[in-house]
């Protein structure tokens, strides 16, 4: 068994042959899958204007597949404030910890999850990630006991205490979450750059709070989990393919197969291989030693693992053969 606590960040990925549809069953296959197996929790991530990706709607997201399982925690990974008021977060939230008691968590992003247009698209101030600090306390207070707005309760919401994270892939969330005193979860999975020193200015700055005592690191990785290592290769091709249609595909631009790999081969396929620069592909032996070889190279308490199987058979496959190792006695 694994020394670090494994998890999930599932992306509800809608496959080139799939339909949104597929992709929100998928989400409570894979999350049964998972709670069967024993991994400790599953996040899903605000995202818009991404044909690939069907988790915009986040909470509701986590209501479906909350009501189809029993046990695991779910969450998000996260929600970008800047897009919603923390009222509306908090009675969204409040609903889901009162319906699902002791399950559910809210993770806390400062990015709008999307390009400008679509940041105009959803009525929000362009700098509204200004006001993150204050709208993450002004949260929590919702959430908490005492309300930080006077005259206004989050109901449902007051009193739940949903446990919040504070995600990032920068300093900035680093302090802010040192500062609050909450969980951190750094994006290493699409955005590693700043990893190992924003955990390091993270533990050394971290206050204690009522929700923590100890500063807790949540790190992503991918995975791809394989039979065999050329199936997990060609799996993870197909993935890099993925993430060029997805940086370099907007205005309606399409990449076949062979311009796709063009791309990887080119200069510009850096920023392809830079975004998956914390990533385990092969047998499952192998993934697990990386996955532990990750944990300590990023001082994390917990690897939230992406798995990044093009298809929802390869991603529940790379789910169980990841838990057969990692979580056997």
């Amino acid at each position: 068994m694994t020394a670090v606590p494994i998890s999930i960040l599932d992306l509800a990925m809608v496959g080139r042959t799939e339909t949104v549809r597929d992709a929100l069953d998928g989400c409570v296959t894979l999350a049964r899958k998972a709670e069967a197996l024993g991994y400790e929790r599953i996040w899903y991530a605000e995202h818009h204007n991404m044909k690939t990706i069907a988790s915009s709607a986040t909470s509701v997201l986590i209501a479906h597949v909350a009501a189809h399982t029993e046990t695991i925690k779910l969450g998000s990974g996260g929600v970008m404030l800047p897009n919603h008021s923390p009222l509306t977060i908090a009675e969204q939230f409040g609903t889901l910890a009162e319906l699902h008691p002791g399950r559910i968590e809210l993770g806390l992003g400062r990015a709008p999850g999307t390009d400008q247009q679509t940041f105009r698209a959803l009525r929000r101030d362009l700098n509204a990630a200004h006001a993150f600090p204050d709208d993450v306390i002004e949260l929590q207070g919702f959430l908490g006991d005492q309300s930080r707005v006077p005259g206004v309760t989050a109901t449902p919401g007051a009193g739940t205490h949903v446990p919040l994270y504070i995600l990032g892939s920068s300093h900035f969330g680093a302090q802010l979450a040192a500062a609050l005193g909450l969980p951190y979860a750094f994006a290493s999975h699409f955005s590693p750059q700043a990893l190992q020193s924003a955990v390091a200015i993270y533990r050394e700055q971290f206050r204690p709070s009522a929700q923590l005592a100890e500063p807790f690191v949540i790190a992503g990785y991918n995975v791809i989990a394989a039979d065999t290592v050329d199936e997990a290769e060609e799996q993870l091709q197909i993935t890099r393919r993925s993430r060029v249609r997805l940086l370099f595909g907007r205005g309606g631009r399409t990449f076949t197969d062979e311009e796709a790999d063009l791309v990887i081969a080119s200069p510009q396929g850096r920023a392809v291989e830079e975004m998956m620069t914390y990533t385990a592909a092969g047998t499952a032996d192998h993934v697990v030693d990386q996955v532990e070889a990750f944990a300590k190279h990023a001082d994390a308490d917990e690897v939230m693992v992406a798995h990044q199987g093009p298809t929802l058979a390869h991603r529940l496959r790379s789910v169980e053969l990841l838990a057969a190792t990692a979580f056997a006695d």
